[in-house]
């Protein structure tokens, strides 16, 4: 069973994938973190960013797996546990000038689609329910508005002592929208029969209760448990 989550940046998608991952015990595959372990091998082979054709054979040498132990989603690349890796600085700087090279896209898709053969899984991302998955079996779209998931990110930022403004925040989340809905590949759009959630005034709970009843409620869900 494939359930895809689209929304902009800010949305809560990745909070809410992972509480909904736990409580019906279905993967959490972080499609985000495929193109973090490509930046982190290109790092490590000292691959010039701007040379896409190398980035791209690169792939090919990589075993990418998604495993849970004691509870805790973790990544492995080529049987090394990566999960904090993928996360720093160094790798934060080049991923997203590695997710928009068209030729990583298209065998990450490929990846991410094989990882998934057989399983219960949940996304997500900016184009899951469109373009990795357009079968999936419930696609929902989480949204809020630019204010709101402006001042998530600036709460999260003052929390993990990042200065910044407000104001600073939520131009880059305007900013952000208007490159993701404009990319050539990968686009941010809504699926023609997603289902939308507006988080703008709902708490990190009632947007699971809700995510998890049309989930549940699903043709899909009530076959894959008969």
């Amino acid at each position: 069973m494939i359930v895809a989550v689209d929304g902009p940046a800010g949305s809560g998608k990745g909070t809410i994938t992972k509480i909904i991952a736990n409580r019906l015990k279905l993967m959490n595959l972080d499609t985000g973190a495929t193109y973090r372990c490509v930046a982190l091998a290109s790092l490590r082979k000292n691959i010039d960013i701007n040379d896409e054709a190398q980035i791209i054979d690169e792939i090919d040498n990589l075993q990418i797996e998604f495993k849970e132990e004691n509870g805790q989603d973790r990544v492995f690349l080529n049987g090394e546990d990566v999960s904090k890796l993928i996360r720093s600085t160094e790798v934060t700087g080049i991923v997203s000038q590695i997710s928009a090279i068209i030729g990583v896209r298209l065998k990450l898709v490929d990846l991410q689609r094989k990882i998934a053969e057989g399983k219960d899984v949940i996304l997500e991302g900016r184009d899951i329910g469109t373009y990795v998955f357009p079968n999936a079996d419930v696609k929902i779209y989480l949204d809020a508005t630019p204010e709101v998931r402006a001042e998530r990110r600036y709460k999260e930022n003052i929390e993990k002592g990042i200065k910044c403004t407000f104001e600073e925040v939520l131009d880059n989340i305007n900013f952000r929208d208007k490159n993701d809905m404009s990319k050539k590949v990968g686009a941010l759009k809504k699926a023609d029969d997603a289902v939308v959630i507006d988080s703008s005034e709902m708490s990190i709970d009632e947007v699971a209760n809700k995510m998890e009843e049309i989930i549940i409620n699903s043709d899909a869900w009530r076959r894959e448990r008969c």
